[in-house]
């Protein structure tokens, strides 16, 4: 039975967290409906709880946030720091959208706001074959960012790409870290609430574009089947 400790580093905006929940919900949902017998525990750096010793868990999911991983908040480099104990340690770890930023700048890698402007909405991703992780030849699956991981650290094989993302998901060399900037924990209609938010920020173009996409069949499912049973060192069924 899987034990999963998610850090969560950003909180959805109040006025949507009722009917949507927190971050943690969304991924314990994702995580549950792949196995729902998995054990969530919730470190909540925007409540002020205390970063455990990665040494201590059996696995870690760290979460999006509004934050840029350069804004040198003051619980970054704690963060930081957590991220490389684990890796060190070979623990089970997972970033997603600011998770994935951060990972990849605690690891040497370069992060920041991209010329590209916003990404909202369903984008489609390359896969790469045979990486052992995600099967299949192309993922479709919402984002909502700016900032993108520019040039990952050397020890980072890019699994996921596109022209927009061209390093939306990346596989660490030891084995036990992963990471992606889209959002397989989003439903559609939270998606939804993400272009909603972008409305006077992005170009009214790009959001309208980003709505339309999200009608269209989503991987989800697939993308956080395969981010569970790698929190859980189970590989890819066989098809």
């Amino acid at each position: 039975m899987a034990r999963i400790t998610i850090i969560e580093t950003g909180q959805v905006p109040q006025k949507y967290r009722e009917r949507h929940g927190s971050f943690p919900d969304m991924f314990e949902r994702m995580v549950r409906a792949e196995d729902p017998t998995a054990t969530i525990d919730i470190v909540s750096i925007p409540s002020g709880d205390a970063l455990p010793d990665p040494s201590n868990l059996e696995a870690v999911l760290i979460t999006g946030a509004a934050a840029g991983v350069y804004d040198g908040l003051d619980w970054i480099a704690p963060l930081e720091d957590f991220v490389r104990k684990a890796y060190a340690n070979r623990t089970p770890m997972v970033g997603v959208c600011f998770g994935h930023q951060l990972i990849a700048q605690a690891l040497g890698g370069t992060v920041r706001k991209s010329e590209k402007g916003w990404g909202i909405g369903r984008h489609v991703y390359q896969v790469l074959p045979d990486n052992g992780v995600v099967d299949g030849g192309v993922v479709a699956i919402a984002c909502s960012h700016q900032d993108q991981v520019i040039e990952p650290p050397n020890d980072a094989l890019t699994i996921l790409s596109s022209d927009f993302t061209p390093h939306a998901g990346l596989l660490y060399a030891n084995g036990a870290t992963l990471t992606l900037q889209p959002h397989p924990e989003f439903d559609v209609e939270f998606a939804q609430v993400c272009c909603e938010l972008r409305v006077g920020k992005a170009p009214d173009a790009v959001v309208a574009t980003a709505r339309e996409s999200l009608a269209k069949p989503m991987d989800h499912a697939k993308l956080g089947g395969a981010i569970t049973r790698f929190l859980a060192h189970k590989s890819i069924p066989s098809s």
